[in-house]
C-alpha cells in the first residue's frame, strides 16, 4: 500500500517541478519580449526627438538667414507671418506632446 502512495508523491513532485520550469521559461520569455519592446520604443522616441530637434534647428537657421537677408537688402523675402497664430500652433503642439508623453510615462510605470 505504501508503494502506490510513494509513487503518487514522486509523480506529483515531478509534475510540480515541470510546471515550475515551464512557468519560469514563460515568464522569462515574456519579460524578454517586454524589454525588447521597451528598448524599441525608447529608440523610436530618441529618433523622434532627434528629428524634431534637427527640424527645429533647420527652421531656426532658415529664419535667421531670412531675417538677416531682409535686414541687408531692405526688403522682406518671405510672405508676412502671423506671429500670434504661429505661437498658438506651437502651444497646441506642445500640449499634444505633453499629453502623449504623460500617456507613455503612465504606460511605462504600469508595466513595471
Amino acid at each position: 500500500m505504501s508503494n502506490p502512495l510513494v509513487q503518487a508523491f514522486f509523480v506529483g513532485r515531478a509534475v510540480a517541478e515541470v510546471l515550475s520550469e515551464k512557468l519560469e521559461f514563460a515568464v522569462t520569455d515574456a519579460l524578454s519580449e517586454l524589454g525588447k519592446w521597451d528598448a524599441e520604443l525608447r529608440e523610436q522616441m530618441r529618433e523622434f526627438t532627434e528629428e524634431v530637434t534637427e527640424r527645429a534647428n533647420r527652421a531656426s537657421a532658415a529664419a535667421g538667414a531670412a531675417s538677416t537677408s531682409s535686414v541687408y537688402s531692405g526688403t522682406t523675402t518671405s510672405a508676412p507671418v502671423d506671429t500670434q497664430a504661429t505661437i498658438d500652433d506651437l502651444r497646441a503642439e506642445i500640449a499634444t506632446l505633453r499629453t502623449e508623453l504623460q500617456r507613455y510615462r503612465n504606460q511605462s510605470s504600469a508595466n513595471q
